[in-house]
């Protein structure tokens, strides 16, 4: 008898663990069907989720601030990137997303300076970069006009 109740309880267990795992990635997965649906708020929900489960998720963090790109929610954005390159200092996309935040806010030596940074790790992107330089060139030339 012991053993059989021992079999079921770790049987139970081990689904149990099993559906977590399964369930974790499931989080994300979902989060990014909504976004793609433009059902930011339930998207933003699961991303949020899924970094109570695996805090170190960069694609969590960079979803997270695309959404509050959309919801025109700067702040949070800069956040969210923030957190995504400290994690992955070399992500294009939330180096590029942070040059456009800056160059908005009027910061050129924090553009300059995530250009720089950019051009070493661009893969990608680098026509963006090429675009952003170029309109940090013409806000240069009429300052000094």
């Amino acid at each position: 008898m012991t053993r059989i109740t021992r079999f079921i309880i770790s049987a139970l267990i081990l689904i149990a663990f099993t559906g977590a795992v399964f369930g974790k990635e499931s989080f994300f997965d979902e989060a990014l069907k909504m976004y793609k649906e433009k059902k930011y708020d339930d998207a933003k929900f699961l991303f949020e989720r899924n970094i109570v489960f695996n805090p170190k998720n960069v694609d969590s963090y960079l979803y997270l601030a695309k959404i509050y790109n959309k919801k025109e929610e700067q702040k949070k954005e800069q956040l969210n990137l923030d957190t995504v390159l400290l994690i992955e200092p070399s992500n294009e996309e939330a180096i590029l997303m942070s040059m456009k935040i800056a160059l908005e806010k009027s910061n050129y030596s924090k553009v300059q300076k995530l250009s720089e940074t950019f051009v070493k790790v661009c893969k990608d992107l680098c026509e963006e970069n090429n675009k952003i330089r170029e309109s940090l060139k013409n806000i240069e030339s009429k300052n000094e006009s």
